[in-house]
């Protein structure tokens, strides 16, 4: 009998043990998000874990909107129970970057990115969410539209979140030397009196300027030929996007030729349909089966914030200051007035951006308030 015993703990260990082999060799096929790994910590009827279930769906129904770059310091215990969902756009060609800074080293925070369809959710698909072993997300920009982020803490989460979004371009600048500042004719702008759009972005610079390699890649035309003149066409992989340098005064890579970012291709000059006008590169970005695309958001860098410019909130509660008080679904003063307050109504306090309070009404409404118009309770 006594044996018996020892036998059957020893199948279940075994059984244990296999179990767990298991488990982690299919997660190494299915890498499974920050949120799946925690979800395993609690029975799928736990009335805890459903709430927090519940916060999430919930989330996906916020509208506050904000634009990027994007900076909110948080208050302490503003974010217990609390799950919060930011809606913003972006452009293919721009690489996404959200960081969740807190004071509780030890508590993970969950960060979800969804694509929004025609201003509703249609799917409760998840497109990217952050490693398990950080508080980081970064994404790849395919598709130009608006996006929701999902923000949310582990279930008794004491402490702040800070939270930083902002965007970089996923190429580098075609002009050695220039940047943004040095772009005079944009995407869709009209040309040979309306009978086309540009499809590109030209960059004015001295004539001779080199022109360099955006991305690592193989040149796959080199020539002189119709409206772009002298021209470089560089795919950056197979199925990847091809880039189009024209009105170049000379080329200095041969076709079939592999390339890294930053090696030069060419000179800038203005050949081709472009005689008349000052030296200049036409730059254009080409997606396959769909031809030319905005290349703006490939190569444009957007300004950087920082948190520590940012007050940091001491009261987790405040009263309106002003006799009345627009409440805003962005921290804008253009954003969309969703409701207003009254003097000495009361508030708590989620976060503040630069100018503006994030807050929750006692209804449980979350809006944009002017910090000018809040004093501690």
């Amino acid at each position: 009998m006594k044996f018996g015993r020892i036998f059957l703990f020893l199948l279940i260990g075994i059984a244990l043990v296999t179990c767990k082999q298991v488990r982690r060799i299919t997660d190494v096929v299915t890498d499974p998000t920050a949120r799946e790994l925690y979800r395993r910590n609690f029975e799928e009827d736990s009335q805890g874990f459903k709430n927090w279930q519940r916060a999430f769906e919930q989330a996906l129904l916020d509208s506050l909107t904000i634009e990027l770059p994007y900076a909110e310091r948080g208050i302490r215990d503003s974010w217990q129970n609390r799950t919060v969902g930011y809606r913003f756009l972006l452009e293919e060609g721009s690489l996404l970057y959200v960081q969740a800074e807190t004071d509780t080293i030890s508590q993970p925070v969950f960060l979800d990115l969804l694509k929004i369809h025609s201003d509703s959710l249609t799917t409760s698909d998840v497109i990217k969410s952050n490693d398990p072993a950080t508080k980081n997300l970064e994404y790849q920009v395919g598709t130009t539209g608006k996006y929701l982020l999902v923000v949310q803490p582990t279930i008794g989460f004491t402490g702040s979140i800070d939270l930083i979004l902002y965007t970089s371009p996923s190429f580098g600048f075609p002009v050695a030397g220039k940047d943004y500042s040095a772009i005079r004719s944009f995407w869709g702008a009209e040309r040979d009196g309306g009978a086309r759009s540009h499809e590109g972005v030209d960059i004015f610079a001295p004539r001779g300027t080199p022109v360099v390699a955006v991305k690592e890649g193989r040149i796959t035309f080199t020539g002189n030929r119709g409206l772009g003149g002298k021209q470089v066409w560089l795919r950056e992989s197979l199925f990847g996007k091809s880039v189009y340098y024209a009105h170049l005064d000379s080329i200095l890579v041969q076709g079939g030729s592999r390339v890294k970012r930053g090696d030069t291709l060419g000179l800038v000059g203005n050949s081709g349909n472009a005689r008349t006008t000052a030296p200049h590169l036409h730059f254009g970005v080409y997606a396959s089966g769909r031809g030319a695309v905005n290349p703006l958001p490939f190569i444009k860098r957007t300004d950087s914030i920082s948190i520590n410019s940012i007050t940091q909130p001491k009261d987790a509660r405040a009263v309106v200051s002003g006799s009345v008080a627009n409440l805003r679904q962005s921290p804008t003063s253009k954003g969309l007035k969703i409701g207003s307050v009254q003097r000495n109504d009361t508030l708590n306090i989620l976060g503040h951006t630069q100018n503006w309070g994030h807050v929750r009404l006692q209804n449980g409404q979350r809006a944009y308030i002017h910090r000018s118009l809040l004093k501690p309770l």
